[in-house]
């Protein structure tokens, strides 16, 4: 195959069917969510045999038992992928909206309304279900989409490409405005990512190298995150009670996951009570503990931390806690040491958490929170294509609207400009 002539292809496709689904309506979008979730019921049988090719070469290229359970489509997976879709059908379609619309001395009428961002190409390892909920997202929100899923998935998403086809027709939507790259060649990412002339932006999903790569060699704008090095800070105004409970939901409740709590930041005022009953709840938990000299002065058995784990970003029962004097030094080591994910204080003291609110230059930043909070679905997205840790475009769980802009519209009745 020659790559780069049938990567040109798909983007050139996926531009003109772009400009179809952005001037469709609403009911035509949900149209085709509904339909694809009916071809997925009806070709489970299809789609758990096309995900089997993938666990068995899966298994003879010695892939793990992690990645495999990330790989296998189970019928509970399927009914989630099914419910995925009637749930995006469901949430508010954020295009043609028009806001901020005022009189200017002139007697015009200014104002934006949001619009799609075109076409979006995504990049993602794994998980076939992604194939679904990035569709799904991108067709909501009026754009057209070019998936490439891993190598590893190939027979699992093209059995899901041909529901969202199906999907598609049903509404009378082009089947170019979803398309799912059929090459497992590594060449066709270096091309999806630069070709700013057919795709608009893209977002990968997977892995820091994957993210790092894609960000260097882009030429097309990207909407990532590459860490989520998160803190939690427990202020010397915190509720125990409330501490106790927060930090630990923060790193226990999903390690894997990038909005876990990474390093744990305890005012000094307080240390000497509250580390012990934190290292309690954590041990029990069967989590390892890595403390700078004044956390092993009050728990001796904690191993000594070094700098690399400030920097760490472990996705595993391991947390890293610093002992700092006061808000100030908080702040300074959150700014310092943070991946600008998602940061949260424990505090009773308002004027504090509007500091560290203020101060803190992160993605997301919490009061009296778990870091597992952000999320698009416990944002009300109601889900999310990722999240982002840039300052532009979209910031945070990037949901409908950010995978829209908006542009200036004006009204006028005959107004010239004198």
């Amino acid at each position: 195959m020659d790559v780069a002539a049938y990567m040109a292809e798909l983007g050139q496709q996926a531009r003109a069917a772009a400009r179809e689904v952005a001037r469709s309506t609403t009911a035509v979008r949900n149209q085709a969510l509904l339909a694809t979730a009916r071809a997925l019921s009806a070709a489970r049988t299809e789609l758990v045999r096309a995900n089997q090719k993938d666990l068995e070469a899966g298994r003879a290229n010695g892939l793990d038992d992690a990645m495999l359970d990330r790989l296998e489509l189970t019928e509970a997976r399927i009914d989630t992928m099914i419910e995925g879709l009637q749930q995006v059908a469901g949430l508010p379609d954020p295009v043609g909206e028009i806001t901020d619309m005022t009189y200017r001395p002139s007697g015009i009428q200014v104002g934006k309304m949001r619009v799609p961002l075109g076409v979006i190409g995504i990049i993602y390892e794994s998980r076939p279900n992604v194939t679904v909920e990035a569709a799904s997202l991108c067709l909501k929100s009026g754009n057209a989409t070019i998936l490439r899923g891993g190598s590893e998935a190939i027979h699992s998403n093209q059995a899901i490409a041909a529901c969202l086809a199906t999907g598609l027709a049903d509404a009378g939507l082009p089947e170019t405005a979803v398309q799912v790259v059929a090459t497992t060649d590594r060449a066709a990412v270096g091309e999806l990512i630069t070709m700013p002339q057919y795709v608009d932006v893209i977002v990968p999903r997977g892995g820091k190298g994957l993210i790092e790569r894609i960000s260097r060699d882009a030429r097309v704008p990207v909407i990532k995150h590459l860490d989520g090095v998160c803190h939690v800070y427990i202020d010397s105004h915190a509720d125990p009670e409330k501490a106790l409970k927060v930090a630990v939901n923060a790193k226990t409740h999903r390690y894997g996951t990038c909005n876990t709590m990474e390093t744990l930041l305890v005012d000094e005022e307080i240390a000497d009570d509250l580390l012990p009953l934190l290292a309690q709840e954590f041990f029990a938990k069967g989590v390892e503990l890595r403390g700078c000299e004044r956390t092993r002065a009050v728990l001796p058995d904690v191993i000594a931390a070094t700098e690399e784990d400030w920097h760490a970003e472990y996705l595993a029962p391991i947390l890293a806690v610093r002992v700092v004097a006061g808000l100030d030094a908080a702040i300074d080591h959150i700014n310092r040491y943070s991946s600008q994910h998602t940061e949260s204080i424990i505090t009773e003291n308002y004027t504090r958490a509007r500091r560290f609110l203020t101060e803190v230059d992160s993605s997301s930043v919490m009061v009296n929170a778990s870091t597992r909070f952000a999320d698009g679905f416990e944002y009300g997205l109601g889900a999310e294509i990722g999240i982002s840790t840039d300052k532009l475009h979209a910031r945070g769980p990037v949901g409908l609207e950010g995978l829209t802009s908006q542009k200036y519209v004006v009204f006028g009745d005959g107004h010239i400009r004198t």
